[in-house]
């Protein structure tokens, strides 16, 4: 793969069309893992579930052929890295445009609808450092595409957090967008309304409350158990509603309310945290599902809303500084097997999604504790290095692995060091505490997962090609 792959996740947004019923409804595919499975299986693993719309985190053009012909619609991502470049030289757009975009649209060729211009570049924690980037960007890419002939076809946005805007405690109705950004997002949202641009915001009621204790449990889901918010005669009962009728006074405010509303990412994790469970993920998507199904929309925005959850698979090389749940936001497992029943359509009718088909693993082996061993005296450090360098989240918090005993907690660690090294002998020692065994390590709670082979599978970094690298040349040289 592309060397675009190693600085952001390939995200695919799945929309499931099923009969009508949800047709504004999509995943992300994150791809930042030791192995993923190979874009022609996600292809007929989405093709399964009549799944129809894909977005991306990158646009890598190995992996976008693969959408060719198949009726998948494709948004296409620019990550932060590159938007110096497009911004700072018109003419960096329009070679991006090419190499990208028009490539691939052709007669029975890819239907690429959006191109995602960075992704949430104005998060309080960037310390504004793609302020000056972002929107130069963005119209320079919107430029290019339009001087192709393709500006009602394919329309630039912004993937955005809902950091950019908030109301305080006063309710929706004093939503405006932050103060430090006023001015930008201003003149951002004029162009979309110029343009016909949609505004993408991601928006996670998980992260609500994981990170504030005082927020009420239940206005997280849609069940109808939350004390309601009122604000001006209308009563919130859950946090994606008021959040987003806080993005529409937000828009008013700016003066931009014609333009459209994308939610970009929304979902829950199944592990990491104490509220990262499976049971709690299925009742946040069942009561998102459901109120998808009604096709209303909010209080103030009372249209049909495109919605893309995140994620369509784990990805166990997320950074877990937000938390170790980071590596847990798939709906289906690393492998594409999914977790738990869905009811897309929202109509009570629930059943397991349809694995992903020929995914090949490496050898039936596992890396595992060897009892034998008497001196212990190293083993805090072979578990640290193993951790440190491997995903052994699934051993915290509440999951099921976390309950294993200690000998199989060792095991879990070796083995998944082993795994995301593709089984490299030489990762199974651990200064003699380690052995390899052919049979399954995994417990009846706790899988213990094996590699992908290279043929079903690819890792971040694997393939690097001419236009990565010029991009990645130029936003390198765009620093001097």
């Amino acid at each position: 793969m592309k060397m675009a792959w190693a600085a952001a996740a390939l995200v695919v947004v799945v929309a499931v069309q099923l009969m009508a019923a949800a047709d504004g409804m999509g995943v992300n595919w994150g791809t930042q893992a030791s192995q993923n499975l190979h874009p022609s299986i996600i292809v007929q693993m989405l093709k399964d579930n009549n799944i129809n719309k894909i977005k991306l985190f990158d646009s890598d053009s190995w992996v976008v052929k693969y959408f060719a012909g198949t009726g998948i619609d494709v948004m296409l991502g620019i990550p932060n890295n590159q938007l110096a470049s497009l911004a700072k030289d018109y003419d960096n757009a329009k070679d991006w445009v090419k190499q990208n975009l028009t490539k691939h649209l052709y007669d029975g060729g890819v239907n690429i609808r959006y191109v995602a211009v960075g992704n949430e570049p104005f998060l309080k924690s960037y310390n504004g450092s793609n302020l000056a980037t972002t929107f130069p960007a963005l119209k320079n890419i919107q430029r290019a595409i339009n001087e192709h002939g393709l500006g009602d076809k394919v329309k630039a946005t912004i993937p955005q957090n809902a950091d950019v805007y908030d109301s305080g405690t006063d309710g929706p109705s004093a939503g405006n967008f932050r103060s430090d950004i006023r001015d930008l997002m201003t003149q951002i949202v004029s162009f979309f309304q110029e343009n016909g641009s949609p505004f993408l915001v991601n928006i996670y009621p998980f992260l609500s409350l994981y990170g504030n204790p005082d927020f009420p449990v239940e206005f997280a889901f849609f069940d109808g158990g939350a004390a309601p918010v009122v604000d001006g005669g209308i009563s919130y009962t859950n946090m994606l509603d008021a959040n987003l009728d806080t993005l529409v006074w937000s828009l008013k405010k700016a003066g931009a309310t014609g333009v459209k509303v994308i939610i970009g990412e929304i979902g829950w994790p199944t592990d990491g945290d104490g509220s990262a469970t499976v049971d709690l993920a299925k009742r946040f998507y069942d009561g998102l599902f459901k109120k998808m199904a009604t096709k209303k929309g909010t209080p103030l925005y009372q249209e049909d809303i495109e919605y893309y959850l995140f994620s369509l698979t784990d990805e166990n090389q997320k950074s877990v500084a937000p938390g170790d749940f980071e590596r847990h936001w798939g709906v289906f497992q690393y492998d594409g097997k999914p977790k738990f029943l869905m009811d897309f359509k929202g109509t009570g009718n629930e059943k397991m999604p349809i694995a992903a088909k020929n995914v090949l693993y490496m050898e039936s082996k596992w890396c595992v504790y060897n009892t034998d061993v008497k001196n212990l005296d190293k083993l805090p450090g072979n578990m640290d290095y193993a951790c440190s360098r491997a995903d052994c989240t699934a051993l915290n918090h509440v999951g099921p692995c976390s309950k294993l005993d200690q000998a199989s907690r060792i095991s879990y660690a070796f083995n998944i060091f082993f795994q995301m090294n593709a089984q490299d002998v030489e990762t199974c020692v651990f200064d003699g505490m380690a052995r390899i065994v052919e049979a399954n390590a995994s417990t009846d709670n706790c899988l213990f997962p094996l590699a992908l082979e290279d043929s079903a599978g690819w890792k971040i970094g694997a393939r690097v090609g001419p236009a990565t690298v010029l991009f990645g040349l130029l936003a390198l040289l765009s620093v001097f």
